[in-house]
């Protein structure tokens, strides 16, 4: 089994907690950083930009990527703009369609000739992935996310669309594929047998990293004693 030094797979974090993020960043492993609207809500972020500041204020050296929230594309255009303004390693995110299923590859193609620094979310489809890249082309760097464990919440396998994803993005050196929303530390080992440049990790899952390795006999003894251990909190009597 590799180490975590053996991977060529680069690890970002995908979190919008900022003292996590700010944790997480002593790590070395952790190569940059990811958010979107959702996990900020869940934060509980109500002043989108000032966060952001925040974030890059403390974390100016590593790539960290902000989604626009408009479903109109002249508008995530402007905000894409606004946000790419924040900082030299901002990436900014567009959905791979707006909520109406109209392809988001003509304003891809535009900010990408501009020289805005990409990250083209929530794909889950080779045919999407030949639309971004040839859209991106070689203007920028950028990212292209697939939604793997999303492709693995129905019962799919996500290997066989994530290698087709390397070969297709290959004549693009400026392109970078993530492995998106894994489920559990072997997610991190499949993206990096596929071929992935990155994969971004929960803060959740990235908490289990020591786990790597661990040896199963004692990891069992773990478990038994746990198991042993909450029944005596919970004071069960038969």
């Amino acid at each position: 089994m590799k180490t975590l030094d053996q991977l060529k797979v680069k690890i970002f974090a995908d979190g919008a907690d900022l003292n996590g993020m700010l944790e997480l960043y002593k790590n070395p492993y952790i190569k940059g950083f990811t958010t979107n609207p959702t996990l900020m809500h869940l934060s509980g972020i109500s002043d989108y930009e000032h966060f952001a500041r925040q974030v890059l204020e403390r974390i100016p050296d590593r790539p960290i990527s902000f989604e626009v929230f408009s479903d109109e594309f002249d508008e995530m255009e402007k905000q894409a703009r606004k946000i790419s303004a924040w900082g030299k390693n901002v990436f900014v995110k567009i959905p791979v369609t707006n909520t109406r299923n109209k392809s988001s590859a003509e304003l891809i193609r535009r900010l990408a000739f501009e020289g805005v620094q990409l990250n083209v979310t929530a794909l889950m489809t080779s045919g999407q992935v030949q639309l971004i890249s040839s859209a991106i082309g070689s203007h920028i760097p950028s990212f292209i996310s697939i939604f793997a464990g999303r492709i693995a919440d129905t019962a799919r396998d996500p290997m066989p669309i994530m290698k087709k994803s390397v070969e297709i993005m290959a004549d693009f050196p400026n392109q970078e594929l993530i492995w998106a929303s894994p489920r559990e530390l072997l997610n991190i080992f499949q993206a990096d047998e596929a071929g992935c440049h990155v994969i971004t990790v929960t803060h959740d899952v990235l908490k289990k990293l020591h786990l790597i390795g661990k040896d199963l006999d004692e990891y069992s003894l773990d478990t038994v004693k746990m198991f042993y251990s909450d029944a005596q909190k919970a004071k069960f009597k038969l």
